[in-house]
Parts: C-alpha cells; sequence; structure tokens
C-alpha cells in the first residue's frame, strides 16, 4: 500500500466509526463544513482534521510543538502548513503514515551530515562519481573518498517507475531537454540509465510520491552536477526508496 493510500484509509476509518457511532463527536472530528458540501471554493474548503493521527507524537516532535500525543487546531494548522508546502495530499493537517514518512526521510537526511558516504556503500576506487542513496533519498559527487559536492536532497522515483540501482554511467547530456513522454521541461538533463537522468524540477524534493524513474533535483544543485560531471563519468544508485 502506498503511503497515500494509507493516510486515506487511517481518515476512512475514522469517517466509518463516526457514522456509525452517529454521535456529534464523531462528526465534528471529521470537520467537513457545510460550504464543502455546497460546493465552495477551494480555499473555503481548506480545513484542519483534528483527529489525533497515528503518528502524532513524531509529528508533533519534528514540527517543535509540544509532545502530547494529542491533536489540537494549532498541531493541525501546522501539520497542513507542512503538507501544503510539500504537496502532500490530503492537506487536512492529519498526522498520518505520508507526512510522518516524508519527515522521516529529512530527519535521516540532516542526519548524514557533510559524511554521506559514512556507511561506505558508494564505490570509492572510481574517481569521480555521483551516487544516489534512494532509501534517504540524497544524492552527491565524490572524488574517490573525497566528498566534491552535496549531499543534496533528490526526488526519485515513484512506487511503479523506480529509479533503477546499480553502477551505470553518464552517456547524454542536454542542457535544455524537453521530454517528449512526459511533455515536460527538463533542465541540466543527464542520462545515466535508459530515459532516466539528474535533472532540475521546480517541485519540492518531499513531494510524493515521486518522479517517473528520473533523479529530479533542484535548480542551483541540478546547475552543479552539470558543471561537475562529464560523459562517461560514474553514477551509483542504492538502497530502496520509501513507500516503493
Amino acid at each position: 500500500m502506498s503511503g497515500l493510500k494509507g493516510e486515506l484509509t487511517h481518515m476512512n476509518r475514522i469517517m466509518r466509526v463516526g457514522k456509525r457511532a452517529g454521535t456529534a463527536a464523531g462528526l465534528a472530528s471529521l470537520v467537513v463544513p457545510l460550504t464543502v458540501a455546497l460546493g465552495a471554493a477551494p480555499a473555503q474548503a481548506a480545513s484542519c482534521n483534528v483527529t489525533t493521527g497515528p503518528y502524532q507524537k513524531q509529528v508533533e516532535k519534528f514540527l517543535g510543538r509540544a509532545v502530547d500525543g494529542r491533536q489540537s487546531l494549532a498541531d493541525c494548522q501546522a501539520t497542513q502548513a507542512f503538507q501544503r508546502t510539500h504537496g502532500i495530499t490530503p492537506a487536512v493537517g492529519y498526522a498520518g503514515p505520508l507526512t510522518w514518512r516524508t519527515m522521516n526521510t529529512m530527519l535521516q537526511q540532516r542526519a548524514a551530515g557533510t559524511t554521506p558516504n559514512r556507511d561506505g556503500k558508494c564505490p570509492t576506487n572510481r574517481g569521480r562519481i555521483a551516487c544516489v542513496d534512494l532509501t534517504r533519498q540524497l544524492s552527491w559527487i565524490q572524488d574517490g573518498s573525497r566528498l566534491k559536492y552535496g549531499p543534496v536532497p533528490v526526488r526519485t522515483g515513484k512506487d511503479g517507475t523506480e529509479t533503477r540501482t546499480g553502477s551505470k554511467k553518464v552517456y547524454w547530456r542536454n542542457i535544455n531537454h524537453w521530454s517528449t513522454l512526459y511533455d515536460v521541461s527538463m533542465p541540466y538533463a543527464q542520462f545515466f540509465d535508459g530515459g532516466q537522468a539528474f535533472h532540475s524540477t521546480t517541485k519540492s524534493m518531499w513531494n510524493p510520491p515521486g518522479s517517473g524513474g528520473c533523479v529530479n533535483m533542484r535548480p542551483a544543485d541540478a546547475k552543479a552536477y552539470w558543471n561537475l560531471l562529464r560523459n562517461g563519468d560514474d553514477v551509483f544508485v542504492y538502497g530502496r526508496k520509501p513507500g516503493t
């Protein structure tokens, strides 16, 4: 089950309980205003789910909120703001599995610090190499064991179109590439495995569920990779993206 399905499943369970109970409390927990049912504008319909989620304490701690394991309106609004920033849907402030998974990935990225290859999983005997850790959604460039750039957050393939693992090489570069498959711009594209490439995107790096297989990067990072890599340079992809 994907993260988004898991998030919705938790909310649907709550809705079923509310319907069976038929209580005002159960209905209030859904926070579905009448304006939604009447077809209100999206801005009016954007309400908070004040139900306590399964990852309530973890989300509260991540957001710097008081960790009491109980959803408050302020908790909900802070969670909702995080969800909107990173394109997590539905953005109703519920502390569900997809929201926590996103936050946990960020925590792992922070923990990597300036030593992303501490475990030695990316080869250090090939000279210049771009490493992609799917588990932590991180990439960096190293020369031998010396870090040259990064680590930086990336957005890799979603469930069903995962970024393929293994040893690769950059084989084609196009600074202003246009994808005819997805009808989208792919600036600073550097292909390393079939149609999979490093390239710039304007989406949040933590926007689920992920790419069509490419390694999406922030514009400044994609440009830096363009300047540091050349055709024939090694790429090593390993790990497994959460939710795939």
